[in-house]
């Protein structure tokens, strides 16, 4: 019940918000409703996809709505997508994984409502499309980063699901940490659990009392950089600069940037444009990026992350470019050649320098 008022609440003050801006009936014929996972408060990956909802409502012009903290796998995301609907909604956007299967059903079910989803894979030839980003990008450079950084050759990953988005983030990381330090490994802890921030604080205490002195994440929510933050070490968040929840551990961020994407496929909805597919956007793309390094962070990292981050705009550098070697030495990836995206968005192997598994 309660997330049900929150989820009222929320479509009733968005709607409010917006309805100065909706000056022709063709706009207003066109409402775009978003499903999170936590909390838009989280200052992570929820937190994210709602600035990016605001910047697009405030672009498109077009009412929106949101529901929070809905769970995966359970009968109330296709009871909100329903309540939604039946309110006139005509863009469903659900921002987590575990919605798909979902999602690909109400699509379906509902031929002309405009389905997209959030770091899925599927798709169907009508209505329902996915959306992602290369966020292999910008972890690449934060590992650069954070393997200057680290005194004790250990750095932390505290990680959600042992799913190919969240492994590729950490060979990227890895990959990043190794190219300025490769003595340097990371440690993988899995959590289980995208927002608990229990969970992900005692999981990065267990990697700090290991000795790891820098800590980075995927996860929602502040609360491994807090732990950070208490045993003096230093911390790459994810989703959002998180830097005033840990300003001393704080060393830069992967972040997202959803408004123009999220715009996009809104203003092809009310155009009757739409055509599903599989979006995966770039940092030259501008979906994805390097929040702002810490301040004291040496002069010559930040050059070279620089450097790099021209590179991969220009498309001179890729990160899955070989020689690449698995964690038990065996080579992926040849000298002169660059996984494709196929590979990439199926890719189920740790890279050489990670401690953990996949499985």
């Amino acid at each position: 019940m309660h997330r049900r008022l929150l989820g009222l609440l929320a479509v009733v003050l968005s709607l409010g918000m917006v309805a100065a801006a909706c000056g022709s009936d063709a706009t207003a014929e066109t409402k775009a409703a978003f499903i999170y996972v936590g909390p838009v408060g989280d200052a992570g990956w929820t937190y994210a996809h709602d600035q990016g909802r605001q910047a697009a409502a405030a672009e498109t012009g077009i009412e929106t709505a949101y529901v929070e903290t809905v769970p995966e796998g359970t009968a109330d995301f296709g009871n909100y997508v329903r309540e939604f609907i039946d309110q006139g909604f005509t863009v469903i956007i659900g921002t987590s994984f575990g919605y798909m299967d979902d999602m690909l059903a109400l699509a379906d079910e509902y031929p002309d409502v405009v389905f997209e989803h959030v770091s899925g894979f599927k798709q169907n030839d009508t209505n329902f499309g996915n959306t992602f980003g290369r966020m292999y990008e910008p972890r690449y450079l934060t590992g650069m980063v954070a393997g200057s950084a680290t005194s004790s050759n250990l750095l932390g990953y505290v990680a959600a699901f042992p799913i190919p988005e969240v492994i590729r983030g950490i060979n990227a990381f890895t990959l990043g940490v190794r190219e300025v330090n490769p003595d340097a490994q990371v440690e993988v802890i899995w959590t289980s659990t995208w927002f608990d921030p229990a969970v992900e604080g005692d999981s990065a205490q267990a990697l700090l009392d290991k000795g790891a002195d820098v800590i980075a994440m995927h996860q929602d929510s502040p609360a491994a950089g807090e732990k950070a933050e208490a045993a003096g070490a230093r911390w790459v968040s994810y989703n959002s600069d998180m830097s005033a929840f840990a300003p001393n551990a704080y060393l830069t961020a992967p972040v997202w940037n959803w408004g123009p994407r999220y715009a996009e496929i809104i203003e092809a909805a009310k155009a009757g444009t739409y055509v599903p597919g599989s979006y995966w956007g770039s940092m030259a793309d501008g979906v994805v990026d390097i929040a702002d390094i810490a301040a004291n962070v040496d002069a010559g990292v930040k050059a070279a992350v620089a450097d790099k981050k021209a590179a991969i705009i220009a498309g001179d550098f890729h990160v899955f470019s070989g020689p690449i070697n698995d964690q038990d030495g065996n080579l992926v990836v040849g000298a002169g050649e660059t996984m494709d995206d196929g590979s990439m968005l199926g890719m189920d192997f740790f890279v050489e320098g990670v401690i953990g598994s996949t499985g």
